[in-house]
């Protein structure tokens, strides 16, 4: 997730671009640059690796001036942080640059194609094909160059076009990911965060999936597909500026969950090939080494340790790879029986975590294969490990995790799956359906933000206890202990995860009349035994809610109150099973009045012991 700006207007575009940038580096920092079309009808494009404060050094010195013009900070995912690799990306003559947000699944044929007809690269990003492809189609019109090009694009863009061969126009498409158009007088605007524009207008469109825009400093034109015109109401934006940089969401919080479809689409539609396989080489992962892996270590702290744990059942289930999953701090401390032959994978979010590190580097020195899942390029994580599998969910602010682990459990998958590909010991009729399942995850994810109004009933009638036991058995246990970290994490309503089978054996003393106890049950094999759980609690006047799909009638019927997940790969359930939890946390701590974004005492990356 990046941050786009675009500007056509009558003063100077530096200042304008740059003003926008900085309200969304948060959306990524790796690298930022500008291209515009200056007054001699030259379109010159600057751009550095680095924080924007790099490219606003190299423009104290040397500023184009011209009165439109696009710029970006990017957050990498194909092709390490550089120059080269930085945003607009160019033709071969650069009088055609573009910035895109999103993940170009095809690139690699689309380059192919036009390597065969004399372009040459020089990036190793997925959004250099699209200038070239542009600069194909081109022939005396930017916008259908763009409408030409955009077809054989599968993925996700947000794309924004000049070019000195159509002075003062901006052309942008999107699929997937925003695009916020500004309007002014005697200038226009785009950007993919309304942060970005507020310091020049509150009046804004939203360019939709599949439409097109041609932008001048006096115009602005909607177009479909087939170049159809469309009409679009105008949006006045009265939030306050701090809540407008949450993008319109009350809550950092609420925004991430929002974009956890976009986030698990872009994690695994940058590792699917047309073929339907897995492609992890970017990780180094090959037959040889994943043939020699005896045991799999996982270790990480807090949410990410949650997802290790769900990780154990994958690879134990779909693989037959046995796997120790460890608390990072406990693991430092003890003397593992870890070294050559294992794989150790580390999961972060940030690739700071203290404790993580520290285990990480005990599994190092005593001679295990490293490999890390994170979200950060080039944290120390990343940077010390043998391996690395980024995540891509974009910068998560948020205090609480939400779309970080998603996008762990998505990558912890994907690795399990192409693992067992590669030692050959997984039936390949069901990795390929796993795989198609988790082409479905996006919409589905998306469905259960949609369908949000039971979450909400169960939010505000259970808000007020002071007790919350979550249960589950095998893949549920796992994602039953994210949903009570979460629902401790910002409501601090005290929470106990507690595997279902472990109930009798002590935990049930617990349960009184009116305790609140959830349920999670997407394992068909565990529904009966889930069902018997249930009765048990409500035998002694537990308040039931079960999260689980329609097919299990079982629990359904039998609970005070539903909340629907769509049904899906069982191995996959936790990724769809775990956003009701994250939306009933939120909806918790808001009706009990608390600040979301800051929970106490708590830090975003845990960078100290």
């Amino acid at each position: 997730m990046c941050g786009i700006m675009g500007f056509a207007g009558e003063s100077s575009a530096v200042p304008v671009l740059l003003d926008g940038l900085e309200k969304l580096e948060y959306r990524g920092y790796d690298s930022a640059g500008i291209s515009v079309l200056r007054k001699d009808g030259v379109l010159e494009t600057i751009k550095k690796k680095g924080p924007l404060s790099v490219l606003e050094g190299v423009l104290k010195e040397n500023s184009p001036e011209g009165f439109s013009g696009i710029g970006h900070t990017r957050w990498a995912t194909h092709g390490a942080p550089s120059d080269q690799n930085a945003h607009p990306q160019t033709n071969t003559a650069g009088d055609i640059a573009i910035i895109h947000n999103g993940i170009i699944e095809n690139y690699a044929r689309i380059r192919e194609w036009l390597s065969m007809r004399g372009y040459s690269f020089r990036s190793q990003t997925d959004s250099e094909v699209i200038a070239h492809l542009i600069d194909y189609y081109y022939n005396g019109d930017l916008l259908e160059a763009v409408r030409d090009a955009v077809p054989h694009l599968t993925g996700s863009y947000a794309l924004v076009v000049i070019s000195s061969r159509s002075p003062g126009e901006i052309v942008a498409a999107r699929k997937d990911s925003p695009l916020v158009i500004g309007l002014g007088k005697g200038e226009n605007f785009i950007a993919s965060d309304i942060p970005a524009l507020l310091s020049h207008t509150r009046n804004v469109l939203f360019l939709e999936d599949g439409e097109f825009v041609r932008l001048t400093k006096d115009s602005v034109d909607i177009s479909d597909a087939y170049g159809m015109p469309v009409s679009r109401d105008v949006f006045h934006v009265d939030w306050e500026a701090e809540a407008a940089e949450r993008g319109g969401y009350p809550h950092f919080m609420l925004k991430e969950i929002n974009e956890e479809p976009h986030a698990i689409r872009t994690s695994f539609g940058a590792r699917v090939g047309a073929d339907g396989l897995l492609d992890l080489s970017e990780c180094g992962l090959t037959e040889e080494n994943a043939r020699s892996f005896k045991r799999v270590f996982a270790v990480a702290c807090g949410t990410a340790y949650y997802a290790a744990v769900a990780a154990r059942y994958m690879f134990e289930k779909l693989i037959g790879l046995p796997v120790e999953v460890d608390i990072a701090s406990e693991f430092r401390y003890r003397d593992p029986l870890i070294g050559p032959g294992d794989l150790f994978i580390a999961v972060s979010q940030s690739g700071e975590t203290s404790d993580t590190l520290a285990a990480m580097r005990l599994a190092k020195s005593k001679g295990a294969k490293i490999l890390a899942i994170a979200n950060v390029v080039g944290s120390t994580l990343t940077r010390e490990a043998d391996m690395v599998l980024y995540t891509l969910a974009g910068p998560e602010i948020a205090v609480a995790s939400t779309k970080a682990y998603v996008t762990q459990l998505v990558c912890l998958s994907m690795l399990c799956l192409e693992m067992g590909r590669l030692r050959g010991t997984i039936d390949m009729e069901r990795y390929r359906s796993v795989v198609k399942a988790l082409g479905r995850l996006p919409e589905q994810a998306a469905a259960v933000i949609e369908n949000d109004l039971p979450v909400r009933r169960a939010a505000h009638m259970y808000a007020g206890v002071s007790d919350a036991f979550f249960l589950g058995r095998n893949l549920d246990y796992a994602v039953s202990l994210e949903a009570s970290l979460k629902l401790k994490e910002i409501s601090y309503i005290h929470s106990e995860c507690i595997a279902a089978g472990e109930l009798k054996h002590g935990p049930i003393a617990l349960v009184e009349e009116g305790t609140l106890v959830i349920f999670f049950a997407t394992q068909p094999a565990l529904y009966e035994k889930t069902a018997s759980n249930i009765k048990e609690v409500k035998a002694r006047g537990a308040h039931v809610v079960a999260v689980c799909p329609q097919n299990a009638v079982l629990v359904r019927d039998i609970a005070d109150e539903v909340i629907d997940v769509p049904e899906t790969d069982p191995v996959l359930a936790p990724v769809l099973a775990v956003i009701p939890a994250q939306l009933f946390a939120y909806y918790c701590a808001v009706e009990r009045g608390y600040n979301v974004d800051k929970p106490r005492n708590l830090a975003k990356s845990v960078t100290v012991e």
